[in-house]
């Protein structure tokens, strides 16, 4: 049943980015940015919800209170990443549009990347490090001065259950060069749909939205390690199975002495 599962939603998916694809292709031509994004978080929530219909997977949200409020308010999302699935259900989840930083390549894909590439987001060339950072503190800025959130993974890429990736400092520097505070957020994707695996298994995604971390006068490192430290933390209470080195020693058996008998008294 899983794998029946997951072709379907792979079709479904399959599907409906085509001509949705298309639309968001022909939009463009006459629409606004803001207006081609929520567009194509359209189609992320045709994903999304197609995931819980056909495959069993359901978000559970908490700590919405703890996002900034107001239409221009800043913030620079840090998530742990080990699925797609949390790229697909983000923007279905936020209230302000996010940009994405994300490597070139993918505007190539057909459809989907075709479609990226009409949204105002930030795309870079990796194998040129000063220059890629420069344009994502400079678009991040704009961006953010027009009320778009800045989300990025700072393990780099998808990590497997139960792993940790080495934690980057391009998202805490970008926020300290823009002022703007970290948001940092722990996902347990990986339960049900792991990293690089077809087959997804149905069951409860926790999206845990920690409390803003402000960049004021902090050193990128610094400021990493405090938001790494929430993000693993948060995810050892999230998803404890995981973590089998952190859970609780079994207390030993009480050995119970046998009652004497008459005889023995």
């Amino acid at each position: 049943m899983p794998l029946i599962r997951s072709v379907l939603h792979l079709l479904w998916m399959i599907l409906t980015v085509i001509p949705w694809g298309l639309a968001v292709l022909i939009f463009s031509l006459f629409g606004s940015s803001t207006q081609i994004y929520w567009l194509c978080a359209g189609w992320l929530r045709l994903a999304v919800s197609g995931g819980t219909v056909i495959l069993g997977i359901k978000n559970r949200v908490t700590g919405m209170e703890n996002l900034p409020v107001g239409e221009t308010s800043a913030a620079v999302l840090l998530l742990k990443h080990q699925s797609t699935w949390e790229t697909f259900s983000m923007p279905t989840l936020m209230p302000h549009p996010l940009a994405y930083v994300f490597k070139k390549e993918l505007l190539y894909v057909p459809f989907f990347g075709w479609a990226m590439a009409r949204m105002d987001m930030i795309h870079i060339d990796r194998s040129q490090r000063t220059q890629a950072f420069n344009k994502v503190v400079e678009q991040g800025r704009r961006l953010m001065s027009q009320g778009v959130w800045v989300i990025m993974f700072p393990e780099g890429t998808r990590i497997d259950r139960g792993k940790k990736g080495v934690y980057k400092t391009g998202g805490t520097r970008l926020a300290i060069e823009t002022g703007a505070p970290v948001i940092p957020v722990a996902v347990t994707s990986a339960k049900c749909w792991p990293r690089k695996a077809f087959i997804k298994r149905s069951g409860i995604v926790d999206i845990s939205i920690g409390k803003p971390i402000s960049s004021v006068g902090r050193k990128p490192e610094e400021l990493m390690r405090e938001v790494e430290a929430w993000i693993e933390a948060e995810m050892r209470r999230l998803d404890p199975e995981a973590y089998p080195e952190t859970a609780k020693p079994l207390a030993p058996a009480r050995r119970v002495r046998p009652r004497a008998t008459p005889s023995q008294r």
